[in-house]
């Protein structure tokens, strides 16, 4: 878009970067100038009136001879300024615009404006710059040409034109081509932020003889997550990946099948806690060949110890701090539990001569598909829905009177040898919340059972406890920092008090805890509202692939978009509608 300094500057303001930006800012209403023939009480009208009487108070009181219509009028400024006793002086002939009334058997116009074009539509935008400006920048840079070098259609060209000078009455079709373009621009704009860098080397080893050696066998999704890294490793481009696989859905595998195919160069894994940092470098030292040495880096692990003999480096943020020599894949697990920047950080550490690692991220949080589809255009996807076993987890929603039944449930539970957890939402009581906090709570199951753990996000002793508790307890009482990293191979029933405060997708990782090794598995969704429709459809649905396209469903998609957008917006008209979004992406890439 070729603009002028000046246009550029107001471009600025307004965040326009392209035709489509602008074309996108339609007016939020129309002003008619076209004169009413007849009055239209009750609407806005526009007609010619001469003054024939002004008193200025409180109110402007005017009377009007309407020429339009051939008959006196009374018309009334609310607030009146000093100028409105000079635009309405007696013998005046006017154009003015106002709502029309019929009151006491006269007709009355209300805060009367003065209208310099009639016969026009006069767009009205709500924007940083003053209307008179928006409509000189729509009327010099939109025009149905100028929107189809953009890549629209002439049709769609035709519409978002019509919208900014015709005042087209918004039907279906229109806000169907406004819900494209929208998505069309939103998909264009992410392709030109995809960034490719070179690879700091081609990773070829061969995975056949580590997957051969493993006790079971692999998923489909599985092995097509490793063969599309693979690609990634060998095209000379650095690989950025996002891996969504769902609750137990066997990601380690690929995570330690990449390190095979990276050896001899090196490889990192990011984690968020110390206990799954402990998880993975046990399954590492187990699974992965002998040859490949596995080094575990945590808050406590010695400073003054050297990094540079192991292969594959597992470790929480504690990696960012330490000299970890050259590295050619970086992993992170449980991408979204870290920042951007920490994300990032670990990247740029490895960034050597213009050239970058293979990146990796991994996570058990699946997005909805149409999220992902969006997304896609800045990173590749590769998804792991099926699990290696079919998990048999029984979820009810139970309110107050079931709480009897569920007592005799945990005891059974627990004197089979399992393990229970019971989620609350606060650690300390609340007077907005009407559901027990850990402390109020916490009594009551200390007196009723025996090897009760207590912990919460904030507890310094949390990952001490929750090993002990996975060792040693038989109930657990904790807030959802259980939702990701530890492996608790007892736990055969979870209770979440105040389900219905939870996100579907919480909900699906707190339930993911349990039947880990295909245990019979119990979730039991705790509420105080009569009825809950989402909790019931959460109850018959297992995938969390599915769950996410429900939490979506029911958090209406806008909350979830605006995290996808650097500047926090939302989408105005696109609501996720997948075929849209295809021809989106098709239309980009043709481009």
């Amino acid at each position: 878009m070729q603009n002028s300094s000046k246009d550029i500057e107001k471009f600025k303001k307004l965040g326009v970067s392209s035709r489509l930006d602008l074309a996108l800012l339609i007016p939020k209403s129309y002003e008619d100038t076209h004169i009413s023939k007849t009055p239209q009480i009750n609407e806005f009208n526009t007609i010619e009136v001469e003054v024939k009487s002004s008193n200025y108070g409180r109110a402007l009181l005017l009377k009007f001879y309407c020429l339009t219509w051939e008959q006196n009028l009374n018309g009334v400024v609310f607030n009146p300024r000093a100028y409105h006793k000079s635009i309405f002086k007696v013998g005046q002939r006017l154009h003015v615009r106002g709502k029309i009334e019929w009151k006491n058997g006269y007709l009355s116009i209300l805060q009367p404006q003065i209208v310099k074009e009639i016969d026009k539509i006069i767009p009205k935008y709500k924007t940083s710059l003053q209307n008179k400006t928006m409509i000189a920048l729509a009327k010099k840079y939109l025009s149905v040409e100028a929107l189809a070098e953009e890549g629209l259609t002439k049709e769609e060209a035709k519409v978002m034109c019509d919208l900014h000078f015709l005042a087209p009455i918004v039907d279906k079709k229109i806000l169907r081509v406004l819900k494209f373009v929208e998505i069309y621009n939103y998909i264009k704009k992410l392709k030109s932020k995809r960034r490719v860098y070179p690879a700091k080397s081609r990773l070829d080893s061969s995975e056949e003889e580590f997957i051969k050696s493993l006790p079971f066998s692999l998923t489909k999704e599985q092995q097509s997550a490793i063969l599309d890294i693979k690609r990634d490793f060998n095209s000379g481009n650095a690989t950025r990946r996002i891996v969504m696989g769902d609750v137990g859905s066997g990601k380690t595998i690929v995570i330690l099948a990449s390190v095979v195919m990276a050896y001899p160069k090196r490889a990192v894994l990011l984690v968020p806690t110390t206990i799954l940092a402990n998880q993975l470098y046990m399954e590492a030292k187990r699974f992965l060949p002998s040859y490949i040495k596995v080094g575990l880096v945590v808050s406590k692990t010695n400073k003054k110890e050297s990094l540079e003999e192991c292969g594959f480096l597992i470790g929480t943020h504690a990696l960012l701090y330490r000299d970890l020599g050259e590295i050619d894949l970086v992993m992170v697990d449980e991408q979204h539990r870290f920042g951007t920047k920490q994300r990032e950080l670990i990247n740029q550490l490895s960034i050597k001569d213009g050239k970058y690692p293979h990146f990796l991220q991994f996570s058990a949080t699946p997005i909805p598909r149409t999220m992902s589809m969006i997304q896609s255009s800045l990173v590749d996807f590769s998804f792991i829905k099926e699990t290696p076993f079919k998990k048999d987890i029984e979820t009810r929603v139970i309110r107050k009177s079931d709480f009897k039944n569920l007592l005799a449930h945990i005891k059974g539970e627990i004197e089979e040898g399992r393990q229970v957890i019971v989620i609350y939402p606060l650690v300390e009581e609340s007077e907005t919340i009407e559901y027990s906090s850990i402390e109020e709570a916490r009594a009551f199951w200390e007196k009723n059972f025996e090897n009760v753990y207590v912990t919460f996000g904030a507890d310094k002793n949390k990952e001490e406890i929750l090993e002990n508790f996975r060792d040693n307890g038989d109930l657990l009482i904790a807030t959802t920092l259980v939702e990701v990293g530890i492996s608790l191979p007892k736990l055969s029933t979870i209770v979440i008090v105040g389900a219905e405060r939870l996100g579907l997708a919480t909900l699906h990782q707190l339930r993911g805890r349990v039947s880990r090794n295909g245990l019979k598995g119990y979730c039991f969704l705790y509420t105080n509202q009569e009825k809950s429709e989402r909790l019931d459809a959460f109850c018959s649905c297992e995938n969390g692939f599915d769950i996410a396209e429900l939490d979506l469903k029911y958090r209406k998609g806008g909350d979830v978009l605006g995290g996808l957008r650097q500047s926090g917006e939302k989408f105005e008209f696109y609501e996720l509608e997948e075929d849209l979004l295809v021809e989106a992406k098709r239309r980009v890439e043709r481009t």
